[in-house]
């Protein structure tokens, strides 16, 4: 094993048919096992999504093993850095979506939708149209409590909960839109993939979607018109856009994200409670009241 203090951590995925799932679910498990690598992995008939993180030579191993495979032997990872492990344990799991849409005809891997490199996103965002002359709408995919720790500037923001809300409300909003040059983006790139074909299924004349995500903006360009950090599905919580873990963190018992600010608070006891805990129940006590009712 490596004496580096430094762990690389990476996220990477594939839309690709993948009909042996459950053949090479113990394979995955076992690789990684044997490399200390902890981590997510999910497979699906639609593809692969993984977040893993351990030592470079580990990481290194396990990316020239998974291209043995031609289905996935294209697949690149995105990386960053921490000098501590962010997760506690390596699952492999079958599911049957990568990222839960419930459009089972939305298949990425029959053709994606236009992508927009970050570079190219930067230089419309600085002159605020594209290169036809076309405003530039960012519409974020993401959950509102991800969109709350961070999100790119004048952002659409639907406050979804749940990915599986986003094909209604992005259809409900097409008048307004479409005649706007629409850019989707999440953190990996791996939702708004899938929003970018819906879209242009349900007639979008002009979507994209952020090659990528903000991980890979971060990387190329850093923050540039982009306010807050990353929400990360991770013990880090949150990335700023050197792709450096922040002090914020995420509350135990609500689950809220809570800023450093926010940690100066008496209701923040690290691992009890937090500021947000209060409006949090009682939105759940609403909840089973009328479910009751």
């Amino acid at each position: 094993m490596s004496t580096t203090t430094q762990y690389v951590n990476i996220s990477a995925y594939k839309f690709i048919t993948f009909d042996d799932t459950a053949e090479k679910k113990p394979e995955f498990l076992a690789f990684c096992k044997d490399h200390n690598l902890l981590g997510t992995i999910i497979l699906s008939p639609e593809g692969i999504n993984m977040f893993l993180s351990g030592f470079r030579e580990d990481i290194d191993a396990y990316m020239a093993w998974l291209h043995t495979d031609p289905r996935f032997a294209d697949v690149v990872a995105k990386e960053s850095l921490s000098s501590s492990q962010p997760f506690t344990r390596m699952l492999v799991k079958i599911k049957p979506e990568i990222i839960t849409m419930k459009h089972p005809l939305i298949k990425p891997e029959n053709g994606r939708a236009p992508v927009v490199e970050a570079n190219t996103l930067k230089r419309w965002l600085d002159q605020g149209h594209d290169d036809s002359g076309k405003p530039v709408v960012m519409v974020d995919t993401r959950n509102g409590f991800e969109v709350d720790v961070g999100t790119f500037d004048n952002t659409l923001d639907y406050r979804i909960t749940k990915f599986t809300e986003f094909p209604q409300i992005i259809a409900d909003n097409k008048d307004k839109l479409n005649d706007k040059t629409i850019v989707t983006f999440c953190t990996g790139g791996i939702r708004c993939e899938k929003a970018a074909i819906f879209m242009k299924d349900i007639g979008y004349n002009d979507v994209y979607q952020l090659e990528g995500g903000i991980l890979k903006y971060f990387e190329e360009v850093g923050g540039a018109h982009y306010h807050g950090d990353c929400f990360v599905f991770d013990y880090r919580t949150a990335l700023n856009p050197q792709l450096e873990e922040t002090e914020t963190v995420q509350c135990f018992a609500c689950r809220a994200v809570v800023t450093p600010r926010e940690q100066l608070s008496p209701e923040y006891v690290q691992g009890k409670s937090c500021p947000h805990c209060a409006t949090h129940n009682a939105t759940q006590a609403g909840t089973k009241k009328t479910a009751i009712a």
